[in-house]
């Protein structure tokens, strides 16, 4: 064996031992990856029935929503015609009630003696 063969056999063993010592954080690199890849599986499996649930949820909601919409315009259309009642009432009683109001005052001046004299 020459010299040469000698220095091809230690570098033989030196990118073997090279390998091996690049091995071990390649394997522990492959298996946190699994655990990486196992979690994100769980996750998924636990935040789908939630987004599902949420979607339901909104859904309902917006049912919801809906009829207090028309309880709402509902309540604003007897507002505006209780509005309307009141100035049809006071138009139609008030100015009557006010002469008949004036007119009293009228006849009570006159019947009363007045306190001047």
């Amino acid at each position: 064996m020459s010299i040469g063969d000698i220095a091809g056999i230690i570098a033989a063993l030196a990118f073997v031992v090279l390998v091996a010592f690049l091995a071990v954080p390649l394997l522990k690199l492959g298996r946190v990856l699994d655990a990486a890849t196992d979690s994100v599986r769980q996750i998924t499996e636990h935040a789908v029935p939630v987004v599902d649930e949420a979607a339901a949820t909104i859904a309902a909601s917006n049912a919801q929503l809906g009829k207090v919409d028309v309880i709402t315009t509902s309540a604003a259309e007897v507002s505006q015609n209780v509005s309307a009642v009141t100035t049809l009432v006071s138009a139609t009683v008030g100015a009557p009630l006010i002469k008949l109001a004036s007119f009293s005052y009228a006849v009570r001046r006159l019947v009363r003696p007045s306190r001047e004299a």
